[in-house]
């Protein structure tokens, strides 16, 4: 399941304590129009965050930008909060040090690096709907879901658990995902 990886990037991974990660060939990820109707008839931040549908690319090019890349670092990330809230903050945290990692990695000599955040970004306190407005364009990033992705389809291919929770007092999974070439 795991694919090779250099050493390098792994060691910029654990400077920003991300470590539960598996890699797996960029083909392994599934993308399905289904995936965005989700979006659209189910997700508060459709049409609210700039980096969320409808301001993402359409499927076919969110297929052929995956396309392009040849590994994808799958990240997972787990708790359970006692307040369900807590997981803005907590999945915003977890987004910086992916951007961070990210950037890192890009230095690193990967040009192509491109995190895909564990939730919309939400990095300000309240969202633009416009991406001429955001206030962090240049770290501001889509969710897999927002690119269409099937997150369980794709963490299953990759080796994690992954399983609908039927309420906020079971241990929460959240995936992120690092595209490589």
């Amino acid at each position: 399941m795991n694919q090779p990886f250099d050493k390098n990037v792994a060691q910029i991974l654990a400077r920003h304590e991300l470590g539960d990660y598996r890699v797996i060939e960029a083909t392994g990820i599934e993308i399905a129009e289904w995936v965005r109707m989700k979006c659209r008839y189910g997700c508060s931040y459709y049409g609210k965050c700039a980096a969320c549908p409808p301001n993402n690319p359409s499927i076919a090019e969110c297929r052929d930008l995956v396309a392009g890349y040849e590994q994808a670092v799958v990240f997972r990330f787990s708790r359970v909060l006692a307040d369900p809230e807590e997981r803005h903050e907590w999945t915003r945290g977890i987004n910086w040090s992916l951007h961070a990692a990210e950037r890192e990695v890009f230095l690193a000599g990967y040009y192509k690096a491109f995190v895909l955040f564990v939730d919309p970004c939400n990095f300000c306190d309240e969202c633009v709907s416009e991406r001429r407005e955001c206030q962090h364009p240049k770290r501001s990033r889509p969710s897999p879901e927002g690119l269409g992705i099937d997150v369980f389809e794709t963490v299953r291919r990759a080796g994690y658990p992954i399983e609908v929770l039927p309420d906020y007092d079971a241990e929460m999974n959240r995936y992120g995902i690092l595209l490589l070439s």
